[in-house]
């Protein structure tokens, strides 16, 4: 079955996706500093499992000549050609709750008919939520956590989240204006833009893509596989710090930038979304509270049938 205009294709399991489910967004080919998105859906197609709901059009919206898809040659043959990906996909957390991931390149061609695609899939399947990430570079230092700009209609993630809400003019991505043209509605929305080191946007920066990964759980309660990257990133962390200490110029950059950096943030700090409105974290017993309906809303769950 095809939709909007021939846009999309709906895969041959899409009847038996369940409706209600929660959106996560991602898409690659504008900005992607630290290579946060890329990062962050290759360890979701990775590590959890999925299979495909709708499947996008790539001749409907892809420039082939600006973003060439790669192809083997072995020795006298061609082989190994694995044509670019845009695509709707049901995938299961680690707690086995399912979602809906849209993800792959941002489209070159068509904006206006695939944010129309993309809500009529919104609709066809209820959607719930809608929380999308990004990223960009930014004149802040790696020895400090990542911060966000968090856009959207849920103002409990913009107070708790976003460091930064500026006033300003910025060069669209197809991911703002899904959210421009749902914002109106009753869904609730949460966009989130990573704020990344500059000198580390060309780079596939680990704490990068756990940051997009906390981010998500945040708005969305999933939870998602992320012990690979946060090794990865202490050791690539190891290694920015090493290279700082044996080059004076760089110290120097990375010094001025945490004096900026702290300077701004005493004047802004915000409040872990892990504390109450006084600022106090829960207790043991709380958590184990919250734990246990948790759990007991899952067996529930499971009495009625499996999710997916």
């Amino acid at each position: 079955m095809t939709g909007t205009d021939a846009l999309y294709v709906l895969g041959d399991g899409a009847a038996e996706v369940p409706h209600g489910l929660p959106l996560v967004a991602a898409l690659t080919g504008f900005a992607d500093a630290g290579n946060a998105v890329s990062q962050f859906t290759e360890v979701l197609r990775d590590e959890l499992e999925w299979r495909t709901v709708a499947a996008f059009v790539n001749d409907e919206l892809l420039d082939y000549r600006a973003r060439r898809p790669l192809i083997s040659f072995d020795q006298d043959h061609l082989s190994n050609y694995v044509p670019a990906r845009l695509s709707l996909d049901l995938l299961t957390d680690e707690l086995g709750k399912p979602f809906l991931l849209l993800s792959g390149y941002e489209p070159d061609y068509r904006w206006d008919g695939f944010i129309a695609a993309v809500n009529e899939l919104i609709a066809h399947f209820e959607v719930s939520s809608v929380t999308w990430v990004h990223s960009i570079p930014m004149p802040v230092p790696h020895t400090r956590p990542i911060g966000v700009t968090v856009s959207g209609t849920r103002s409990e993630l913009v107070e708790a989240m976003s460091v930064w809400r500026p006033h300003t003019r910025v060069p669209a991505n197809a991911l703002h204006l899904l959210e421009y043209s749902l914002q109106e509605t009753e869904m609730p929305l949460a966009g989130f833009v990573l704020l990344i080191p500059h000198y580390l946007a060309d780079t596939e920066f680990p704490d990068a893509a756990v940051k997009a990964l906390e981010c998500i759980t945040a708005a969305t309660g999933l939870i998602f596989p992320s012990d690979r990257l946060r090794e990865e990133g202490r050791d690539f962390v190891a290694r920015i710090d090493l290279q700082v200490a044996e080059n004076g110029e760089l110290a120097k950059l990375v010094g001025a930038l945490e004096e900026r950096h702290d300077a701004y943030m005493e004047g802004n700090a915000v409040r872990s979304p892990l504390t109450d409105e006084a600022g106090a974290l829960p207790t043991a017993d709380e958590i184990a509270a919250e734990l246990e309906k948790f759990l007991a809303t899952r067996r529930r769950g499971d009495d009625e049938g499996p999710a997916i």
